[in-house]
C-alpha cells in the first residue's frame, strides 16, 4: 500500500520506525520483490501496510505486515520471508483541511 506524505505521518506516531524514503537506492529492488508500497524499517526488519477492516466502523485502518527480518546483528542485511501480519493495526485519522 502507497501512503500519502500525511498517512506516512499518521504511521510514524504509531510505531517505531523509519520511512524508506522513495529516492532511496533499496527501494526499485523493494518494489520490484515485494510490490508498490510505502516501506518502513524498524528494529526487527522491513514492514508495509496491508488495507484491513475494523468491523461495524468507518475507520480507515491498515494492519502492519513484516517481510523481511534483520540477518545481521549491526541491522544492514535482511533476509526476506513470507508475508507475516504483525497484530499491529495502524488507524488512520481524516485529515482537516
Amino acid at each position: 500500500m502507497r501512503l500519502n506524505s500525511a498517512q506516512v505521518t499518521q504511521v510514524l506516531s504509531q510505531m517505531e520506525a523509519q520511512v524508506l524514503p522513495d529516492d532511496h537506492p533499496a527501494v526499485t529492488e523493494l518494489t520490484d520483490v515485494f510490490g508498490d508500497h510505502t516501506f518502513f524499517l524498524d528494529e526487527s526488519g522491513l514492514k508495509v501496510l496491508e488495507p484491513t477492516e475494523i468491523p461495524e466502523t468507518d475507520v480507515q485502518s491498515s494492519e502492519v505486515v513484516s517481510l523481511a527480518d534483520w540477518s545481521d546483528a549491526t541491522l544492514t542485511s535482511l533476509k526476506p520471508h513470507a508475508p507475516e501480519p504483525t497484530g499491529t493495526v495502524i488507524v488512520f485519522r481524516p485529515i482537516r483541511h
